[in-house]
C-alpha cells in the first residue's frame, strides 16, 4: 500500500516521501480501514520537524517511534478484529486516532476499534476527515458560551476557527476573528462580525474587552490576555507556542484565584461528543482542498505557516 513515511525529523518536505508498505492486518481488538480521507494538524507539523524539542520525548527522542504521520481520518471498514462486534465490513467510519496513535497518511490504517465512529450518511468524507479533531476543539471550548456574548478567535482561518465561528453564531454572539487579511473574505463569509489583522493590530492593546477569548495560536503571554477579557472573562486555549502554553499552566490557576477571569488551557478529549457535534450544529467545515496524497509534505509545510485557509484535507 502507499503510506506516507519519515525515518528522520527535519523539513517536511525533505524528509517525507511516498511509499510502498505491506498492508497492516487488524489485531483482535482493531478495524482495518481503507482511508479516503485524512487532513493535516499541528501534530504533523511538530512530529515529522520533531519541534519544539520536548515533543522528541513523546514522538521518539533520537528519531520517530511512528514512522507515519496522520491523526484524522474517514474511510471504510475491510476487515475487524476477532473480538470486534459493533463494526461490520463496509461500515464508514471517522475520527481523530491520536489517543491510539497515528498513522491515518496511508491507504489503511489498522487502529483499535474505539478510535473510530460511524460516520453519518450526510457527512461526505472529505467534510468527516476535517470534523474531528478541529470540530471537538472549539466544541469542547465554547461549551460554557452564552447568548449575546462578545467573543474573539485568534488564528480564526483555520480549521478551528471555521467551526468555532458557527457555534459561536447558533449562540447569537458577536465574533471578532483575528488572522492573516488574507483570510478576511472567507472569514466575512462565515460571519464574523469583525476582523482583525494580527500583522498590523494587536489585539490584547485596543482596549476592546471580551467575555471570551479563544485562541488557537497562543502567541503572547498570560498577561497580555488579562488585558482583553472582561471582569468574569474567559480565556482558553487550544494551542499554540509551547513556551506560552508553559506560562499559562504556571500562572492561570494563581492568578484565576485572585480574579474572576478565568485562564484555561483545553484538554481535548477526542472524539468524545463528535455525534452531538453534528445533531447540535449541523456543522460544515471549510475545506481546504481536496489535494492528493503526494502533496502532503509540501501541505504540512503550508499548514505550518499558516498559509491554509480552514481545514486541510487529502483524498486517499
Amino acid at each position: 500500500m502507499k503510506a506516507l513515511v519519515f525515518n528522520k525529523y527535519g523539513n517536511p518536505e525533505e524528509v517525507l516521501h511516498v511509499k510502498e508498505i505491506d498492508k497492516p492486518k487488524p489485531k483482535k481488538n482493531e478495524v482495518l480501514v481503507k482511508v479516503k480521507s485524512t487532513s493535516i494538524n499541528d501534530y504533523d507539523w511538530s512530529m515529522v520537524r520533531g519541534r519544539p524539542k520536548l515533543y522528541q520525548l513523546m514522538f521518539g527522542l533520537f528519531k520517530p517511534k511512528r514512522t507515519i504521520p496522520g491523526m484524522e481520518l474517514s474511510g471504510i471498514i475491510e476487515a475487524v478484529g476477532e473480538n470486534i462486534s459493533h463494526f461490520n465490513i463496509g461500515d464508514e467510519v471517522y475520527g481523530d486516532i491520536s489517543e491510539y496513535g497515528f498513522g491515518t497518511f496511508a491507504e489503511y490504517i489498522a487502529i483499535d476499534a474505539k478510535a473510530v465512529i460511524k460516520k453519518p450518511a450526510n457527512l461526505s468524507f472529505e467534510q468527516a476527515a476535517a470534523l474531528p479533531h478541529a470540530g471537538l476543539l472549539g466544541y469542547q471550548a465554547l461549551k460554557e458560551i452564552k447568548e449575546h456574548q462578545k467573543i474573539l478567535i485568534n488564528g480564526a482561518g483555520g480549521g478551528v476557527g471555521s467551526i468555532a465561528i458557527q457555534i459561536a453564531k447558533h449562540y447569537k454572539c458577536e465574533v471578532t476573528g483575528v488572522d492573516t487579511s488574507a483570510k478576511f473574505i472567507m472569514m466575512k463569509t462565515q460571519g464574523f462580525d469583525h476582523v482583525i489583522d494580527y500583522q498590523q493590530t494587536d489585539f490584547t492593546k485596543t482596549g476592546v474587552k471580551y467575555d471570551f477569548i479563544l485562541d488557537c495560536k497562543s502567541k503572547k503571554s498570560v498577561f497580555a490576555y488579562l488585558k482583553a477579557l472582561k471582569p468574569n472573562g474567559t480565556y482558553v486555549t487550544v494551542g499554540g507556542d509551547l513556551t506560552n502554553l508553559i506560562g499559562l499552566l504556571f500562572w492561570g490557576k494563581p492568578l484565576s484565584l485572585f480574579s474572576k477571569k478565568k485562564l484555561q488551557i483545553l484538554a481535548l478529549k477526542p472524539n468524545e461528543g463528535l455525534e452531538d457535534l453534528n445533531k447540535l450544529f449541523n456543522i460544515k467545515c471549510q475545506i481546504d482542498g481536496p489535494y492528493q496524497p503526494e502533496e502532503i509534505p509540501r501541505l504540512i509545510q503550508y499548514f505550518g505557516e499558516g498559509k491554509h485557509k480552514g481545514k486541510v484535507v487529502v483524498n486517499f
